[in-house]
């Protein structure tokens, strides 16, 4: 492999000699390595740093978006359209801007990228191997995130976990950074230490063999954050610093967390960011981190008096005996976020779409507020829309999320405009009254099987219709009258029904800017009945709530307020 370049020239600036923090995973995966990572960028960022992030999936898929969310968790988008790991969401969040799709790579897109480039004759004739052309293609990709991002320092996450084969050649490329840039890479490892129910001692070495692992794939960490359910102790931390070939100070606890918001603050407590700009060379622009909006927000997350149970009825819950929330995770942050902006604490309940089937209404006992979140095909739909009309009936508020508002839709056709058999064409092809349709263009892309990326995907504008719900929401946000939201979705409503549901009631509050696409739908005389086609979700941010999430907690408040 050539000697990467260190001078990055971006439209915005000249970005010289780049940092690039890996974080690897040890033992086992989902004890945190994605917060670990959007944490690292976090406190980064408070120094004065201009910080973005990556995702490097081991998945042959060449995206996220046609996994099963029961297996792999919700499927994030991104303003320009990319269907990544839900990683990318956390990103986000903890940075507080876009993360465009440059940033998020898979072995599937990076194979089909030197498998085109080859056809193309792109290599000039030359045998394409694995080794050094693959590496070769990720270091492309992340020069070209660099580029659209300019940023000074780079975090990027390699999925799975040291040890395994798939991310062998991600690891490859970070070893020939790092051997060609020795001072502007650095390598963390996150890896968990178990403590045996039987015999009550944390245990270091499975985490001594990762790091073996990862030695072996010719790289030394920089710092080991130590995953645990309790903190770390010093015997502990010395036996891993020997052990592991690591300083002592950069054994970083990391316990189990009230919240994830948390975990920067934990991180700095241990002065995690110094200890890392003191390896990369790199000054302390502000002697103390600019945390202070970010600290606020944790501490209104916390001990607040007035509490909130919302009930979040969706489909994707279970894996075997084990119940998956990783499915809406962005539901879930959207929903925190308000709760802290409207001084409140939530308590969010699951409740599966199919037992509301079983067991009728009586499961949303309790409940302030009801939210159906996204979702696709037949299963647990009857109950989303009983789950609809229990709300619509019972003026308790609801808040539907793309299908959320497919099903409104059909609800309102079935139980207002009298259409008994109204559906949509997704889930009922035959139905007599297909309220809610297939976009157009979308019927030929199904037919030759042409599934991935092919959906209506990214940010698109949402004209707001004045002295509605909708609107009033985002205007304590925005002056705009068009705002964009992110979108996943093949369906949409069908126009030929919207005059009649209209005279009926129905409330067309947002359109896209020419009028023809249905963006939103709510009710009047209702505490609050939104459903809007698009993902707010994506877009909430601790630091800046989605509006529309914080007018439905607020409602969701009622007289508690």
């Amino acid at each position: 492999m050539q000697k990467a370049k260190n001078k990055i020239i971006t439209k915005k600036k000249i970005v010289v000699n780049p940092k690039f923090i890996f974080v690897v995973g040890g033992v086992m995966s989902g004890v945190g390595k994605g917060i670990s990572t959007a944490s690292i960028g976090q406190i980064l960022q408070a120094r004065g740093y201009n910080v973005s992030a990556i995702k490097m999936d081991p998945y042959i898929n060449v995206d996220a978006g046609t996994m099963n969310p029961i297996e792999h968790g919700e499927v994030f988008v991104t303003e320009d359209g990319d269907e990544t790991d839900q990683d990318l969401g956390n990103y986000e969040r903890f940075l507080g801007k876009n993360i465009y799709k440059e940033n998020y790579m898979t072995t599937g897109r990076i194979y089909q990228t030197v498998i085109n480039r080859e056809r193309n004759l792109e290599y000039k004739g030359k045998c394409v191997q694995v080794v050094p052309h693959i590496p070769m293609e990720i270091r492309r990709r992340i020069d070209s995130a660099l580029e659209k991002s300019g940023a000074e320092i780079m975090t990027i996450e390699i999925g799975g976990t040291v040890g395994e084969y798939e991310n062998l050649l991600f690891l490859e490329a970070a070893r020939v950074m790092k051997l060609y840039n020795p001072k502007d890479v650095l390598f963390v490892i996150v890896s968990y230490l178990p403590v045996p129910s039987k015999i009550g001692e944390m245990k270091t070495k499975p985490t001594q063999h990762a790091v073996r692992s990862l030695n072996s794939a010719g790289i030394q960490p920089d710092f080991l954050i130590a995953r645990s359910e309790q903190p770390i102790d010093k015997a502990r931390k010395e036996k891993l610093a020997i052990h592991c070939n690591v300083a002592i100070e950069d054994v970083i606890a990391a316990p189990d967390a009230d919240s994830i918001y948390d975990i920067p603050l934990n991180f700095e407590k241990e002065n995690l960011s110094q200890h890392i700009l003191e390896k990369l060379n790199l000054p302390l622009r502000r002697q103390n981190p600019e945390n202070s909006a970010w600290k606020k927000f944790v501490s209104a997350t916390k001990n607040q008096n007035r509490k909130v149970n919302i009930g979040i009825v969706g489909k994707y819950f279970a894996t075997g005996d084990f119940s998956l929330t990783d499915s809406y995770i962005s539901v879930i942050e959207a929903v925190k976020h308000a709760a802290a902006a409207n001084k409140c604490k939530v308590n969010l309940h699951w409740l599966s779409a199919e037992d509301v089937e079983k067991k009728g209404t009586s499961v949303f006992k309790g409940m302030d507020g009801l939210i159906v979140p996204q979702g696709w095909g037949k299963r647990g739909s009857e109950g989303k829309i009983k789950t609809i009309k229990y709300c619509r009936e019972n003026k308790i508020p609801y808040f539907g999320l793309c299908y959320g508002m497919q099903m409104a839709v059909i609800e309102f056709a079935r139980n207002v405009a009298g259409l008994k058999l109204a559906n949509s064409a997704e889930v009922d092809p035959k139905t007599s009254d297909p309220v809610i349709h297939i976009m157009p263009g979308q019927e030929k892309l199904i037919a030759e099987k042409g599934y991935g990326g092919t959906i209506r995907l990214g940010g698109w504008p949402c004209l707001l219709r004045p002295g509605t719900r909708l609107a009033t929401a985002y205007a304590r946000y925005t002056k705009n009258k068009i705002v964009s939201e992110r979108h996943r979705h093949r369906y949409e409503f069908n126009n030929d029904y919207r005059s009649s549901f209209e005279s009926l009631g129905l409330v067309i509050s947002g359109t896209s800017p020419d009028g023809q696409i249905v963006e939103a739908i709510e009710l009047k005389n209702h505490p609050f009945f939104v459903g809007v086609q698009f993902h707010p979700e994506y877009i909430s941010r601790p630091l800046s709530p989605h509006p529309l999430f914080v007018a439905f907690v607020k409602a969701c408040l009622g007289d508690k307020e």
